[in-house]
């Protein structure tokens, strides 16, 4: 369990231009990125499969070494596991059904196990726009049916407006238990189903 004076949020769902430099701007607030993952170096472009939990586990250390109120991550160590369940989901005729989730899942306990990582204290997923089709998501699944507090969803303003409005829902975090053990997670989103899941992903 983190134990830092920070509160860290993995930010999923992709992140504009204009909300991060809202971010950056914010005296309480420090954002995260991993290193080497510019627009010249996408991060899927540098990492094999299997190891796609080092670039969030990167951010992580970095966010643990920042004294911001909050600190804002745009990496995830389960980055890889979240793409890969989605995959398993997928029914066209090419889909590497469950061998898309264990891999990545695989790769991420070792490394968690070996406490190249941990998770964050929160997870924070920007709604997709309406009609954009969303498929199966690991973070409001499995995650968030195992730990209901620690993932929440951002509905964002356009345009300027967006880090006032992120600033917003940090602030309206609620406090809840820690998350259980990686392995456990990880058990619990084989068993989920996701045709069963009923909310949606609007706030």
């Amino acid at each position: 369990m983190r134990r830092e004076s920070s509160t860290v949020v993995v930010l999923v769902g992709g992140a504009g231009s204009h909300l991060l430099a809202g971010l950056d701007r914010s005296s309480n607030v420090s954002v995260v990125r991993a290193a080497g993952t510019g627009p010249a170096q996408p991060p899927e472009q540098e990492q094999a499969p299997g190891l796609s939990w080092e670039p969030g586990a990167a951010a992580m250390r970095e966010a643990a070494r920042r004294r911001s109120t909050y600190v804002v991550v745009l990496e995830d160590p389960l980055a890889g596991v979240a793409a890969g369940w989605r995959a398993m989901w997928d029914m066209s005729g090419g889909s590497p059904g469950a061998a898309a989730f264990e891999e990545p899942a695989a790769t991420a306990l070792a490394a968690w196990r070996d406490k190249r990582f941990e998770l964050p204290d929160y997870y924070l997923v920007v709604a997709p726009a309406q009609g954009s089709g969303a498929g199966p998501d690991l973070y409001l699944g499995p995650l968030r049916a195992a730990r209901p507090r620690r993932v929440a969803v951002a509905g964002l303003a356009a345009g300027p407006a967006q880090a006032d409005s992120l600033l917003d829902q940090l602030r309206a975090l609620e406090h809840g238990p820690w998350w259980p053990p990686l392995d456990e997670l990880l058990d619990a989103a084989r068993r989920f189903y996701a045709g069963g899941l009923a909310e949606t992903q609007q706030p």
